[in-house]
């Protein structure tokens, strides 16, 4: 009896421990809406990714992949955006190879980097070239897409036995890597499949797909709609107006006997079946999981991209499907990079860039992407092509990352813009502080920047903080009857943990003797401005 009562509050003391020590553990990587912004948390703290996408094979061998690592780490990367794929996970039905996903982690965690896996099972670009050759071969169990009478390499998401199949790795997967790294977070998020869509035909016209296609619209999808039918995007609204609004019908009276009609078809199913997939891998390790697309073609046709991928139009259509999905993103290469991140950056669904131009158009466009759009990650394509440490994007990726803690503060507090000038804008005015501020391309002894770019946040009633280069901002109070103001003084300088360090005050020629806020285009710096009312 001593034993038992005299053990009974060690066994407290000690289950008392644990459950504190559980309590203090930092929760898994996650999305969290903070004041104006949808932000990564990692480890407790907003976590913007700095990241770079690898080329599709590099990260398949990791003795390729160990000199890189000190090169994307020299190149102020911190996350690396990876491919990994069904293929080399489970090569035989129901047995799992995880060497590899072991071996990046620890290559990763060596070099202080964080990952995002982009996993390539059922579809990459349109087609199925990673499913394993056991899923491939087996046509009948695993069907494929007929385009125009002929069957391609493109599973059918129509497909029950795929989804499962798909569904059933990706859970075994997820798991592993709760096992492997659920305390350290080097896993951040995870892509599910790449650009899907059905390549050369605007829809699957198997038998299975024919019949679907024939029977009624999902109540679920038509209900959807009508309860979100303010909020839809203008050009799906437009299509269901157009048709008259029907809640019910086959595909074709519902949305129209057009290509239309088959791309909002393509995408109820390749959303459901990715739902799926997602759910089950959450159920294992819930962490941000998102999906990306191949940008159409202002007059493209569907088919000639991916039909039924999550373009902005289609979005809806995905969400009606379910709601694993954390958000859709945007593997954007366009010219109008500030066109297609306004239209992913609404209704609730963040920015996050996970594959899009590096170099100089890269070591802009960053600013626009988590400045203007308040979003929380960029990552240029073949990354390991520029890591040499000397590019343009190092330098942005560089600045960017020391002055991380205050832009994520910022960008909940709504108070950043981004921009970028050039050949199409040469400036750009918003509201901060009771000022209108005007940002230009640089000009000195009339010579004008070819290119300016950079983000300006608000930090204090009169003070401003702004990186990147090639650019001048003036100010003007928006009341009419607001004194005048003028720069009290701009100076040069670093944050170093967080903290300002201010180095050289600049004057004369460098703020236009008192008359502008310069960023010159030599390199981009931090600066600081702060400003004085008189009458």
């Amino acid at each position: 009896m001593r034993i038992s009562f005299c053990a009974l509050p060690i066994v407290l003391l000690f289950s008392g421990v644990s459950a504190s020590l559980t309590a203090q553990q930092p929760a898994a990587p996650h999305l969290e809406a903070r004041g104006a912004a949808t932000q990564l948390i990692v480890d407790g703290k907003p976590f913007l990714i700095l990241g770079g996408e690898l080329h599709n094979s590099s990260s398949s061998s990791l003795e390729y992949m160990k000199p890189l690592w000190p090169k994307l780490a020299a190149m102020g990367l911190n996350t690396v955006v990876t491919p990994l794929s069904w293929e080399l996970v489970e090569p035989k039905e129901g047995v799992y190879d995880f060497a590899l996903v072991d071996g990046l982690l620890a290559q990763a965690r060596a070099s202080h980097q964080r990952i995002v896996f982009l996993w390539l099972a059922s579809w990459k670009n349109g087609m199925s070239s990673y499913a394993p050759v056991w899923v491939k071969q087996d046509t009948r169990r695993f069907p494929r897409v007929v385009e125009r009478n002929n069957e391609v390499e493109i599973l059918s998401p129509t497909a029950a036995a795929t989804q499962e199949a798909d569904a059933r790795a990706f859970g075994a997967l997820m798991q592993h890597i709760k096992q492997v790294d659920g305390e350290q977070h080097t896993v951040l998020m995870m892509q599910i499949e790449n650009e899907v869509g059905v390549l050369g035909d605007t829809r699957d016209h198997s038998g299975a797909a024919n019949k679907a296609f024939a029977s009624a619209v999902p109540p679920e999808l038509t209900a959807y709609l009508k309860a979100h039918q303010s909020a839809l995007y203008p050009e799906l609204r437009a299509l269901w107006d157009a048709n008259g609004n029907k809640t019910a019908g086959t595909w074709a009276e519902v949305f129209g006997d057009t290509a239309r009609a088959d791309e909002i078809f393509m995408a109820w199913n390749y959303a459901r079946f990715m739902q799926a997939v997602t759910a089950r891998g959450r159920a294992a390790y819930n962490i941000p999981m998102y999906a990306n697309t191949w940008l159409m073609g202002e007059d493209a046709i569907p088919g000639d991209y991916p039909s039924g991928c999550p373009e902005p139009r289609v979005i809806d259509i995905w969400k009606a499907a379910g709601q694993a999905i954390d958000f859709y993103a945007p593997d954007l290469y366009a010219e109008n990079f500030e066109l297609w991140s306004q239209r992913f950056h609404r209704d609730g669904n963040p920015l996050f860039m996970p594959e899009t131009r590096g170099g100089a158009a890269g070591a802009g466009n960053v600013y626009y992407a988590l400045g203007q759009e308040a979003g929380f990650g960029f990552s240029p394509f073949g990354i390991e092509d520029e890591a040499d440490g000397k590019s343009d994007l190092t330098a942005s990726y560089n600045l960017i990352a020391s002055i991380a803690p205050l832009l994520a503060e910022r960008q909940s507090a709504g108070a950043v813009h981004g921009f970028v000038l050039g050949k199409f804008r040469s400036s750009v005015d918003f509201v901060m502080n009771g000022y209108t501020v005007h940002v230009t391309l640089d000009e000195i002894f009339g010579d004008h920047a070819s290119t300016g770019f950079g983000l300006i946040m608000a930090t204090g009633p009169d003070e401003f903080t702004g990186v990147g280069k090639g650019f001048r901002v003036t100010f003007e109070p928006r009341s009419p009857a607001a004194k005048q103001v003028a720069i009290a003084a701009v100076d040069e300088g670093t944050f170093v943990d967080g903290k300002w360090i201010p180095g050289r005050r600049l004057n004369g020629d460098e703020n236009d003797q008192g008359k502008n806020w310069r960023f010159d285009s030599k390199q981009v710096t931090a600066e600081k401005v702060t400003l004085y009312r008189f009458e």
